[in-house]
């Protein structure tokens, strides 16, 4: 586990994984949108339809009426973003607004490196 990654706690960094997890496979359904109607045989789009829904339907007090369907999986994701970049680090103290952002991110850029750039 990279330094950075051992510096905080592992629910925390479950916590953000599993966010970060939600705030992308919203972020995947949107963009299958824009190839595929919702109610497409394609078993990528039956996921990401079936995983989201139940969480599109859970802010949909806070969705605006005026937003068009396929942008409401982004707006969604639009919330797992501030909280993971914003209200985590917030919570947990740190005194710079993005110290803990994004460690899903980042542990997949340092694979990435590895195996593309890296020495």
């Amino acid at each position: 586990m990279p330094e950075t990654m051992a510096a905080f706690p592992f629910w925390v960094l479950a916590l953000d994984y599993i966010l970060g997890v939600i705030m992308w496979t919203l972020i995947g359904r949107a963009a299958m949108n824009i190839f595929l109607p919702e109610d497409s045989s394609f078993f990528f789009m039956r996921f990401f339809v079936r995983v989201t829904n139940p969480i599109l339907k859970l802010f949909r007090p806070v969705t605006p009426g005026f937003l068009l369907e396929p942008l409401v999986p982004v707006y969604v994701a639009w919330f797992f973003f501030m909280i993971r970049f914003y209200l985590m680090p917030w919570l947990l103290g740190y005194s710079v607004m993005g110290m803990l952002s994004f460690p899903l991110e980042s542990e997949i850029a340092g694979v990435l490196y590895q195996v593309f750039g890296g020495n």
